[in-house]
């Protein structure tokens, strides 16, 4: 008898791990390819690669794109933050994760981002996408012209969020190098992906990539992704002194496991990465944007700018008060950069008094009509061996630039205190450069400035 029950447990047993192994045989079947990819994010350099070309499902990485479009979109005037987006029936209809938008609800498109950046909402992404294409169609044409400009040479979109769609693919290597171009075409952006919650029109957002945010020391970005075709995907970036790294995983088998193995690849990336190398940032794409070919749009094209978009102090602030040394310092050097200047108008300006010019610096909305024309400087002085300059940098806005001209001048007067103020304008943005400098005061001014962690890069003559 006992024997009899030995050899019924044994069976039971053997039954128990047969029906188990019918159960996960699928599991493992089904499982997603593994890919991965590490850069050093400041030259672009490839660390480590594993199946970086595959073509795989990006899952919610999508929205990167989805996101970079609506940033270009913003920047060259298509729509606004505050643009007031009417919900779709479609985009409402989009499974989770989602905001849970309504079908003619209205919202701004400020918190669309925020959802589809911070909660990678479905329904926000498809929303986002029908505002600025017209229809979703529309928008992934307009993606992939995008991803193509980009270098993306391996990559396919069919909708804004990223749900499982036949031929809707990319690879490690298209995602990391979107993952870099959002770093460095849209810093002002780029700080969404790394709050751990925000306000999404009335409704409190949790960001989806908060544990490796909170876990992995210097992370700051970028986006998640799943589906059941894809596994757990993951584009990360991370900064640890003077280096930046960017690590994408395709195909983790749980949030966990993916979140493990990405923080394996920074190390990686950082032990791999050298401390000090120029940094060689992307160049922009050509711009995509076609507000004719965008029938059914829901938003107007800014046709032109009429006024500033400096945001404006509120009524109950006050412009903070310049100390007098300050004021002799901007003085002195925005005599200096008049006296340069070759236009009929210098004498007008020059006349002014030191207060007015200053002002004047300070706030760029208060420059005289006849000073609101980019200024070039057409001669230096080679006198002393002048010729070479500094480049601190290269931003979308001129005031951007200048702004950061200013600054800089300020906290290394030592070595710039001679050097004059030029803003280059490229197709790649406004470059901020100090001139009439000797090689070695150039050097020295970069070493100095590169040990206060200010980007600095010596230009030679010519």
């Amino acid at each position: 008898m006992a024997e009899r029950l030995g050899q019924g447990s044994r069976s039971g047993i053997f039954l128990f791990v047969f029906l188990l192994m019918l159960v996960m045989a699928p599991l493992v079947a089904w499982s997603a390819p593994y890919a991965a990819m590490v850069v050093d994010a400041r030259t672009g350099e490839v660390l480590y690669s594993r199946n970086a070309d595959t073509r795989l499902h990006p899952a919610s990485l999508t929205k990167m794109m989805t996101l970079y479009i609506a940033f270009e979109a913003i920047r060259n005037g298509e729509i606004s933050l505050d643009t007031v987006v009417k919900v779709s029936r479609k985009a409402a209809s989009e499974p989770p994760s989602k905001l849970g938008l309504r079908a003619g609800q209205k919202i701004k498109l400020r918190y669309l981002i925020r959802a589809a950046a911070i909660k990678s909402a479905n329904d926000a992404a498809t929303a986002i996408g029908e505002a600025i294409g017209g229809s979703e169609a529309a928008f992934a044409r307009r993606m992939n012209r995008t991803a193509k400009a980009l270098g993306m040479t391996r990559t396919t979109f069919r909708n804004a969020n990223g749900l499982t769609e036949r031929g809707h693919l990319s690879t490690a290597r298209d995602m990391t190098t979107l993952g870099r171009h959002l770093f460095y075409d849209f810093p002002d952006y780029y700080n969404l992906f790394s709050r751990r919650s925000a306000n999404a029109g009335g409704r409190i957002v949790r960001n989806t990539n908060r544990r490796f945010l909170n876990s992995y020391r210097g992370a700051d970005g970028i986006k998640t992704g799943y589906t059941a075709a894809s596994g757990f995907n993951l584009v990360a970036s991370a900064r640890r002194g003077s280096k930046r790294i960017i690590v994408t995983v395709f195909g983790g088998v749980s949030s966990a496991a993916r979140n493990a193995k990405v923080a394996k690849l920074m190390d990686l990336g950082f032990r791999r990465a050298p401390a000090r190398v120029a940094v060689n940032r992307p160049a922009l794409p050509v711009y995509g944007g076609s507000g004719a070919s965008r029938p059914g749009a829901q938003v107007n094209l800014v046709r032109a700018v009429k006024r500033s978009l400096r945001p404006v102090a509120r009524p109950d602030q006050k412009a903070p008060r310049l100390s007098e040394d300050l004021l002799v310092a901007m003085a002195r050097d925005i005599r200096k950069t008049l006296a340069v200047v070759q236009r009929p108008s210098d004498a007008a300006a020059s006349a002014r008094s030191t207060r007015d010019v200053v002002m004047a610096a300070y706030d760029p909305a208060a420059l005289p009509q006849d000073l609101e024309a980019p200024e070039v400087v057409t001669r230096i002085s080679t006198s002393g061996g002048r010729l070479w300059s500094i480049n601190v940098g290269r931003y979308t806005t001129r005031f951007e630039a200048e702004r950061k001209l200013l600054k800089t001048a300020l906290v290394e007067m030592g070595t710039l205190d001679e050097a004059l103020r030029k803003v280059v304008k490229s197709r790649r943005g406004y470059e901020a450069n100090f001139v009439g400098l000797s090689r070695e005061m150039a050097a020295l001014a970069c070493r100095r400035l590169k040990a206060r962690d200010i980007q600095c890069t010596p230009l030679g003559p010519g």
